[in-house]
């Protein structure tokens, strides 16, 4: 297998090196191919190496973008309908994918370490908001962008934190509790932050958003419950086949959101990854400190960090979606996503190779 990976990598210096001739002899627009396929060649490649292994996925996403600023036309429409119609029904299948992995025991983890979890959930729905406020302001975004950012800050985690949450050796349980009691929440607070945060930017109907956001997280997470409850281990294709699927959903979001607002890109892109990435680590940053200064233990600091500052794009571009601002209000999530995978495996990596001490609580605020 080693092999095939090595043929990848070599084909995916290949391709780079056609991409930057073609951009060289003032043909950059033909380097969209050649740059995809490069980014593509590049994500099986890693694989050689365990920890660029975990980078996989982002790269293949980079491909699709790639492919999506090159041919927009592609990813906006297919005769008559519109592509962004798929957004949603894609969103509620990974949102189903992330039922099926659930139980109601995830749940039950508030009562296990109810302070843990008020800590976690009040960190991420406070330092992400306000993040995603001072950033707007500090780049001075129109105002359709700035309001994406804050909705990235206003949406729960996802499921990619419990993940980080693994390889960081942090507190499993309670990353996966807080990821499950933040979405259950979604619904009620983030529209309720969206309003009182960005109404000054777009106009907000919180009741609205409660029942678009309810519909696109409650309905097929409890699906996915009920699913895991009656046919736990009957079903094992399907778990075997929902990380594909829901990674290909995440693909194809990314590539409609990238191509309805590739102008937008064009125009503000260096600047809007720099906020994401800013967004980003500041999260990890100040949700690390944030459970120190509160005294808790290490393993559980690493898990409240990952968890805030990991956010769930893919519902905050379902619901730029339902603003019916996919091509502005919707950058900002697409740029995130891929940002949050890649800021979060290094971190998880780094902590994973730092021998955690003994888990009782001090008022040391020390990494």
């Amino acid at each position: 297998m080693k092999k095939w990976y090595r043929v990848a990598l070599v084909l995916a210096l290949t391709f780079f090196a056609g991409a930057a001739l073609l951009a060289s002899l003032g043909r950059g627009d033909e380097a969209g191919l050649p740059l995809s396929l490069a980014f593509l060649m590049l994500a099986i490649g890693v694989r050689i190496h365990a920890f660029f292994g975990g980078f996989a996925f982002t790269v293949l996403l980079f491909s699709a973008i790639t492919l999506a600023m090159y041919f927009p036309e592609m990813f906006v429409q297919v005769g008559s309908f519109q592509l962004k119609g798929l957004i949603i029904p894609l969103l509620q299948v990974i949102m189903f994918g992330m039922g099926t992995t659930m139980s109601l025991n995830d749940f039950l983890g508030v009562l296990k370490m109810p302070r843990a979890v008020f800590l976690g959930l009040l960190c991420q729905f406070t330092i992400m908001p306000f993040l995603g406020l001072g950033l707007a302001n500090l780049f001075n975004f129109p105002a359709e962008i700035a309001a994406g950012i804050l909705l990235v800050g206003c949406s729960p985690s996802g499921l990619a934190s419990n993940v980080m949450s693994f390889i960081a050796r942090a507190n499993v349980p309670l990353s996966v509790t807080l990821t499950a009691v933040a979405t259950l929440l979604a619904p009620l607070v983030t529209p309720f932050l969206m309003q009182q945060l960005a109404g000054q930017y777009i106009q907000v109907d919180v009741w609205k958003m409660m029942a678009d956001t309810a519909r696109m997280v409650l309905l097929p997470i409890g699906a996915g419950l009920m699913f895991n409850h009656f046919l736990h281990g009957k079903a094992g294709w399907l778990d075997r086949a929902m990380p594909l699927v829901s990674m290909a959903g995440i693909a194809t979001i990314a590539m409609v959101i990238t191509a309805n607002g590739r102008d937008g890109l064009m125009q503000m892109g260096v600047a809007l990854i720099v906020a994401a990435a800013l967004h980003n680590t500041l999260g990890y940053f100040l949700g690390y400190l944030g459970a120190r200064i509160f005294g808790m233990n290490r393993r559980d600091c690493r898990t409240i960090a990952i968890e805030v500052g990991m956010q769930n794009a893919g519902l905050a571009s379902g619901l730029a979606l339902t603003f019916g601002k996919i091509a502005t209000v919707g950058l900002a999530p697409a740029v995130f996503g891929p940002l949050m995978n890649i800021t979060g495996s290094c971190l998880a990596t780094w902590w994973r190779n730092i021998p955690l001490p003994d888990d009782q609580p001090d008022k040391s605020i020390t990494l």
